[in-house]
């Protein structure tokens, strides 16, 4: 199995400060379970990583792990790729607890489920649009990419350690959204209703499809609107799930003014 394809496949390694400081923040506002188990750093690039490493010995017993300097070569065989900084953490899974009726839902918020994005790096990129646009939390299939949740989280710039993440199968998380009162937007291509021409109002549950499956038939007989993205010329291929979901999510922003 190639370097690249086996950390695609299952990483819990986190490449470099800002993942890291996503981790640490996750851990703080009980969001993530996630343990730092290890940091490693490169001992070559010690005087230029000092303020980091002074940190990191700071705040070591506080989140009970181990600090151990490596070479370059061995950090090299751990990771995908070279803008870790010479730091890199080794952690612990990260439970995703399941939607159920009981769930803490946000009263006016917007959600969003990701179904069938076909690479971390994708995965990764919506969910950084999505925690800039102000999204509540985040619903994935029981199929999805936090199983390499260090390569996400590099994609992502940290989003997907700050973000509720919960586990659900579509029908369950539509049916337990609209008790809730949410409104189920599909982004769809079979539809009259245009993206930034029709109301999106908050509470909203959009739902996202990748570029090969999209959306399951059974979810978008049972959304309540469907809105497309309408292209300025004939183009027949879809958009990158990325793309679609910072637009949808801007377009939601905007409408409703949504701040932290």
């Amino acid at each position: 199995m190639q370097k690249e394809e086996r950390k695609f496949k299952e990483s819990t390694v986190f490449e470099g400060m800002t993942s890291i400081r996503a981790i640490i923040k996750g851990i703080d506002s009980g969001i993530s379970d996630r343990k730092i188990e290890k940091i490693l750093f490169d001992k070559d690039k010690l005087k230029k990583i000092s303020k980091e490493i002074g940190y990191f010995k700071a705040v070591s017993a506080k989140y009970g792990f181990e600090i151990e300097a490596v070479t370059s070569g061995e950090l090299e065989n751990i990771t995908l790729g070279t803008s870790h900084g010479g730091i890199v953490a080794i952690t612990t899974d990260r439970t995703l607890p399941y939607l159920c009726a009981d769930s803490e839902i946000v009263e006016n918020g917007f959600y969003v489920m990701i179904e069938g994005i076909e690479d971390p790096y994708n995965f990764g990129y919506s969910l950084r649009s999505l925690y800039a646009m102000g999204a509540s939390g985040v619903i994935l299939t029981e199929r999805n990419w936090m199983s390499a949740a260090g390569v996400v989280a590099r994609s992502s710039a940290g989003a997907s350690e700050l973000f509720t993440i919960y586990r659900s199968n579509p029908g369950d998380c539509v049916d337990i959204f609209k008790s809730r009162g949410y409104s189920v937007v599909c982004a769809h291509e079979d539809t009259d209703n245009i993206l930034g021409q029709c109301e999106l109002k908050l509470p909203i549950l959009l739902i996202v499809g990748g570029e090969k499956r999209g959306i399951s038939s059974q979810i978008i007989e049972k959304a309540d609107k469907l809105v497309k993205i309408d292209y300025a010329r004939e183009f027949r291929a879809s958009l990158s799930a990325a793309s679609a979901t910072t637009m949808f999510s801007y377009e939601i922003m905007r409408q409703n003014s949504i701040k932290d």
